[in-house]
């Protein structure tokens, strides 16, 4: 566990179509090698579905699923950017894509390096 207080962050894709908010003490970011996440080159922070709330777009969402069709990635339909996905392994986390955070630095956090392109 993370010494780091829990704060809100406010995200969005770049158009702002999508738009939600996390509750996070980032206790570290992942990268994955997997085939789609080195293709977006997303740094990711762990989020509980309880830490997450989607605040506008639902409409403006599309979801892409690959391989086994557990994990949901999720993108907006209007300016191509990937803010976040439900988990493969643990379906009640979403994985953020940090650079959506507004205002966010990951300056300072440590990185774990995921081996997904086992599971591809």
């Amino acid at each position: 566990m993370s010494n780091r207080e829990m704060l809100k962050y406010l995200g969005s894709c770049h158009c702002g179509a999508v738009r939600f908010e996390i509750e996070t003490d980032f206790p570290e970011l992942t990268t994955c090698d997997c085939s789609i996440c080195r293709r977006k080159n997303a740094l990711m922070v762990r989020v509980h579905e309880s830490k997450f709330r989607l605040l506008s777009g639902s409409d403006a969402l599309s979801q892409y699923q690959f391989h086994s069709k557990t994990a949901r990635h999720f993108f907006c339909k209007v300016c191509g950017i990937y803010p976040f996905h439900r988990k493969r392994v643990t379906p009640d986390l979403l994985g953020v894509n940090v650079f959506c955070l507004d205002g966010f630095d990951p300056a300072g956090i440590p990185v774990r390096e995921m081996a997904g392109s086992l599971m591809d």
